[in-house]
């Protein structure tokens, strides 16, 4: 693991040294697309020195010593509820002496679900879709899904002291804000519930009573953070860069663009569009590639997905382009939306070829069936679940 390692009984992260001679007990807990593979590594680096411990998983997987536990993603199910209860349980049970490392990477938000008290999995599921449907971001979403719960947003180190807790992070937040990450169930929270309140009100969703009357959550003076390590090990930056490093290898004039993609989908699909038409022809074939976490504010009754609807609405602004422009989005999860695609493909040819299919893009696009006009194609980009999850990546291909 490159951001934690072990020297004989001494376990190093990029700034801090446990000695596991003075530690009673390991425990791993955590949730997220990438637990169970977060947590095999961690089962090949520390061996029989687990304990034991839990994770919520999308998949079902079998390790020796840390239990994953399949649950529900993206909305949240009884299964994540189950899970999340026992997680809490071996927070709450860990020791002073004992070592708790917690695994987060993205969608641990829907795969830790303990709803607060007073509020129920049917409130919460019900909240999740609202915030789903109507285009919220990232931040807006885990901010208000912090205070619908009993152990995001500070409050899972909050039962976990007096035990020392090291929590491993793979980002799929832009600007990898910690707090926001899986909703921070170890970090101090920088959001409040008049945050959440006014976040509802602003998309006209109704919340439970009992979040008007609910416990805050822990801020970052707090004393429960002092035995409390966040280590980020992975982010959406390092998969943008690991992406150019094989578009050179591979011969292509590479650039990567800074600046994080955010916004609503078919919106952010036309300025990536626009960059596609200014290419300058040349020798070498170019390649632009970006990645961040569009939204998508649901009008139709399709089926689809962010980096689906991303590709639908540029293959519409390319169509007219007389060169040859392709342009992919995808997530790094291999799993977009609803859906068993990561992502789509579209070209200059897209819409064309559809039409003679008898499938109108633009009206594929107003009902949100992004998935259906590429199923057609065959330009779905389908590889299952990756294990991972660093948000989304687009890349734009001229020659």
């Amino acid at each position: 693991m490159r951001h934690l390692r072990r020297e004989a009984e001494i376990l190093i992260t990029a700034d801090r040294r446990y000695d596991l001679r003075a530690v009673e007990n390991i425990y791993v807990i955590g949730a997220g697309k990438a637990s169970a593979r977060m947590a095999a590594a961690l089962e090949r680096l520390l061996g029989s020195r687990i304990a034991g411990g839990l994770v919520n998983a999308p998949q079902p997987s079998k390790l020796r010593r840390i239990e994953i536990n399949p649950a529900g993603h993206p909305i949240p199910d009884r299964r994540g509820v189950a899970g999340a209860r026992r997680i809490a349980q071996i927070a709450r049970q860990a020791a002073a002496n004992d070592l708790l490392i917690c695994l987060i990477s993205g969608g641990a938000s829907a795969l830790l679900p303990l709803p607060a008290p007073g509020i129920t999995l049917t409130e919460k599921r019900k909240i999740t879709r609202s915030l789903l449907a109507c285009g919220a971001t990232i931040h807006e979403m885990n901010c208000v899904r912090k205070h619908i719960s009993a152990i995001k947003g500070g409050q899972l180190a909050r039962l976990a002291y007096p035990a020392t807790l090291l929590t491993l992070i793979l980002s799929d937040v832009i600007g990898d804000d910690l707090d926001v990450i899986g909703s921070g169930p170890t970090v101090p929270d920088r959001t409040t519930i008049a945050n959440a309140r006014a976040i509802c009100a602003r998309y006209g969703i109704q919340l439970p009573q009992a979040l008007q009357t609910s416990r805050e959550t822990p801020k970052a003076k707090d004393p429960v953070f002092r035995k409390t390590h966040n280590v980020l090990v992975g982010s959406n930056a390092l998969a943008l860069e690991a992406a150019a490093q094989e578009a050179r290898r591979l011969g292509f004039r590479t650039l990567v663009v800074s600046t994080p993609v955010q916004g609503e989908a078919r919106e952010v699909a036309r300025t990536h569009a626009a960059i596609a038409q200014q290419i300058q022809p040349s020798a070498r074939p170019a390649c632009i590639i970006s990645g961040g976490e569009t939204t998508v504010t649901l009008r139709g009754k399709g089926l689809g997905g962010r980096n689906q609807e991303f590709a639908l609405a540029a293959a519409l602004e390319i169509a007219a382009h007389p060169g040859r422009v392709a342009i992919l989005s995808a997530g790094t999860d291999g799993i977009d939306g609803p859906t068993d695609a990561a992502g789509a493909i579209a070209d200059t040819t897209t819409v064309e070829r559809a039409r003679r299919l008898g499938l109108d893009a633009a009206a594929s696009l107003r009902n949100n069936d992004s998935y259906h006009f590429f199923e057609s194609l065959g330009d779905l980009i389908k590889t299952g679940p990756t294990g991972t999850n660093v948000a989304d990546l687009q890349v734009i291909l001229a020659p």
